[in-house]
């Protein structure tokens, strides 16, 4: 029997790419999945997909930039659920602007709010019945701007992951010893929706040169998976074969998508 068998996860951007295939194989390992979003119907397609294995999984929408709705969304999910076992903080938002030249103030607020106030707020919410509970994991789906920025992920994404990093390693501090396991994973270019932001997105041939949605996840399983005793605090995940950003990296420098 899976360690994670009965235990409560909570999934936001689990619509489409990392986000589902997190939930997809945490229903797997007999967990009871909450999938979170903006838009119902690829959480539906989502929860259809698990449930007609024979897991267990439901919806809800929320606006993850709201800060009143996150925390409307976390009390409901407390009543309804009791003590989310598993947070998986995966929601991302990547600005159409690269540079830092360009970059206007709106769409720098809104890169900041999804990648990193959202989370807060959310992991806040719910951090209170982890703690009563004595366990529990915090699971922060970042990327690899968090540890190397560039032009590439923009200005307001890189600082935006750089700042998740940053929380997620004080709560680990602050969160340790109540049994509560804070985990930061970073990954490199995956075939997912938000490459379309880019200012050059990746053709079909490019894409398949990358990792895959159901890769992280297997990471992400593994860590939560672990033994209570340890943990893993981060871990970064790239593709195998490397290739030339050069083009992508030129066209981030611009005022506009290609």
């Amino acid at each position: 029997m899976s360690l994670l068998q009965g235990q409560t996860a909570f999934v936001t951007g689990a619509g489409t790419g990392i986000g589902k295939a997190i939930a997809q194989d945490l229903a797997a390992a007999g967990v009871k999945v909450i999938v979170c979003g903006r838009r119902p119907g690829p959480l539906e397609e989502t929860v259809q997909s698990i449930t007609a294995v024979g897991g267990v999984a439901s919806a809800v929408t929320c606006d993850l930039t709201d800060p009143d709705a996150i925390e409307e969304c976390a009390q409901a999910l407390l009543a309804e659920h009791g003590t989310i076992d598993i947070l998986i903080n995966n929601a991302g938002f990547s600005s159409k602007i690269r540079s830092s030249r360009y970059i206007g103030a709106e769409e720098w607020r809104d890169v900041m709010d999804v990648n990193t106030m959202g989370p807060v707020v959310l992991t806040k919410a719910l951090l209170p019945a982890m703690v009563e509970k004595g366990r529990g994991d915090v699971v922060m789906i970042s990327s690899m701007a968090a540890i190397n920025p560039s032009i590439m992920a923009g200005a307001a994404y890189s600082a935006a992951k750089v700042a998740a990093r940053a929380y997620m390693n004080v709560l680990a501090q602050e969160m340790r010893p109540y049994g509560i396991r804070c985990i930061t994973v970073f990954p490199g270019e995956v075939d997912t929706p938000i490459l379309d932001n880019r200012a050059l997105p990746p053709d079909a041939e490019t894409r398949a040169r990358m990792m895959m949605p159901e890769d992280i996840s297997a990471a992400v399983l593994m860590a939560v998976s672990l033994p209570r005793r340890a943990m893993v605090s981060e871990l970064a995940i790239a593709a195998t074969d490397p290739r030339d950003m050069s083009a992508d990296v030129a066209a981030a420098k611009t005022k506009q998508t290609i």
